[in-house]
């Protein structure tokens, strides 16, 4: 690696020791029904996030539930504070697609129909409101 590059690479894992999050890669549902439950909680005080996630009909809150335990652990983890002392909440959630399973269907008279399968990568960002309220 480069001088340049290091340097580069420093600064970013610095930045990143500041931030609270948790990421799940590849998750077999589409981008599209993952951004709907990601909608629902984006900017939730956490509690309230995690009883919407429980309750919800959809598939995708349960993976979502679980990451955003996740990143309250390490949230605990990094600042050695209770989650239930603060006030935290979801700061930013983003949905971004991953790779996309491509198959062919059969189709009458001899055609062939795509399929495609796609899947997604989950980042979920959290936050204390005091911090938020200094910037």
């Amino acid at each position: 690696m480069g001088k340049r590059k290091k340097i580069s690479a420093d600064e970013r894992k610095e930045a990143q020791k500041s931030l609270y999050f948790a990421k799940l890669n590849n998750v077999p549902t589409s981008p599209r029904k993952m951004r709907l439950v990601a909608d629902m909680i984006r900017g939730m005080e956490v509690s309230k996030a995690l009883g919407v996630l429980k309750f919800s009909t959809k598939e995708a809150s349960g993976r979502l539930e679980k990451l955003l335990r996740s990143a309250i652990a390490n949230w605990e983890q990094k600042t050695e504070q209770k989650a239930e002392n603060a006030t935290l909440f979801v700061s930013a959630v983003s949905v971004d697609s991953a790779r996309v399973l491509k198959r062919l269907r059969p189709a009458p008279q001899g055609r062939g129909y795509q399929i495609r399968k796609r899947s997604n990568h989950v980042t979920l960002f959290v936050d204390t409101k005091n911090t938020n309220d200094q910037n």
